[in-house]
């Protein structure tokens, strides 16, 4: 009991890391009805979500050898559950408070995404050392359904005209998760004599292969809606079904491969991936109405699927004395990428048309393919450590 105690923990928590961080974008219509934000403030939040995250990130690899992986898990579902306290309190203040208290939830929320980092990727490891990356695999499958189910859950409590309950459920959960016992053990040192990953060409490689990946996904995700309404002329609703399909397929996706990596070499999955992410790249600007946008934006979403927790897989392999670092600074980089891609697609489109941009963006995933052949991802499975 003990152990599915200490899986369902950890399991639980990513999920959990999922819906925290959505229920911002999932509550910005109640939020923005209630308090009047401008379209200008409301997306002001997610810069600072954006920022904390990246925090939270480079500071969790350290702070897991300081105070444990347990500790550090704890203190990034207490941040979620600050995060929606302070998201379910707007609802009883007035618009400059609740914008305050806004800022403050989200950059909670950002923080314990980044924090929770470093334990999470950590577990996997430790609690299935013969199944590491499928493990891991399915462990992303569960943030990525926190991100799908967030909405649903917010749009039901809206529907009964209690918006506020969606939070307070979260902040209940992310609690409950906080008191329960995870597997034993802290991040390590590296080994005398064996190089830190900082100090690696490979651990570097590996980063600069998280970054070009989060570009390829940010330049993917966030602007589906405003090209297939602006450039295609697609109704709204089929629009927010494109979005919705691409994160479906890619939550699908890691499914999928967390059952194939046990018969199929994961290099081999981890190298087909950029080819499929430059095919979606490529035949995007052919979308010409809301079925074949849905269609290309779901091959987009497999694209992505497993190849981020495949990356944190093989440089946990390779670096398995100091997983908890290499994995935080492996979601910085991903942070990292994200954002540029977002916002990068924004500042050109000055320039260019979306479909164009889209198509110019294969470039991204070209050089990708090109990083993954180079780096040869290390097979080596993590050290069992002990379950207390």
């Amino acid at each position: 009991m003990q152990r599915i105690a200490r899986i369902a923990s950890v399991y639980g928590s990513a999920f959990m890391q999922g819906l925290v961080v959505v229920s911002f974008p999932a509550s910005g219509a109640v939020l923005k009805a209630a308090h009047g934000f401008s379209d200008a403030a409301y997306g002001a939040i997610f810069l600072v979500q954006t920022a904390t995250a990246l925090i939270g990130s480079l500071v969790a690899g350290g702070l897991a050898r300081r105070l444990g992986l347990t500790v550090l898990a704890r203190l990034a579902l207490a941040a979620g559950v600050l995060a929606e306290a302070l998201l379910a309190a707007t609802a009883l203040v007035g618009p400059m408070a609740a914008y305050a208290a806004l800022l403050v939830a989200i950059g909670l929320a950002g923080l314990g995404f980044g924090l929770s980092s470093a334990p999470l990727n950590s577990y996997p490891g430790v609690l299935f050392p013969a199944r590491r990356e499928s493990a891991l695999v399915v462990l992303h499958t569960l943030i990525g359904g926190g991100f799908a189910v967030g909405p649903l859950l917010a749009g039901a409590a809206m529907g009964r005209g209690a918006w506020h309950l969606f939070p307070i459920a979260l902040a209940v959960a992310a609690a409950v998760l906080a008191v329960m016992p995870f597997p034993a053990g802290g991040a390590t040192a590296p080994a005398a004599g064996k190089a830190a990953p900082r100090t690696s060409p490979a651990f570097w490689s590996l980063a600069a292969v998280a970054v070009i990946y989060a570009l390829c996904e940010g330049t993917f995700g966030s602007w589906i809606v405003i090209y297939l309404e602006e450039e295609r002329g697609v109704a709204p609703p089929s629009a927010a079904l494109a979005l919705s399909t691409f994160w479906a397929a890619l939550v699908a996706g890691r499914l999928l491969v967390s059952a194939l990596v046990v018969r199929v070499p994961s290099h081999r999955i981890w190298a087909a991936l950029p080819v499929l992410m430059l095919a979606a790249f490529w035949l995007l600007p052919g979308a010409r109405d809301a079925t074949s946008g849905i269609a290309l934006f779901a091959l987009a979403g497999l694209a992505c699927s497993a190849f981020f927790p495949l990356t944190v897989g093989f440089a946990s392999g390779r670096f398995a004395d100091d997983v908890a670092w290499v994995s935080s600074m492996l979601t910085a980089s991903l942070m990292l990428g994200s954002g540029i891609g977002s916002f990068a697609l924004g500042a050109l489109r000055r320039l260019t048309s979306l479909g164009a941009l889209y198509r110019w963006s294969s470039l991204y995933a070209i050089a990708l393919l090109a990083l993954v052949v180079l780096v040869r991802p290390s097979r080596s499975p993590l050290p069992k450590g002990e379950l207390s």
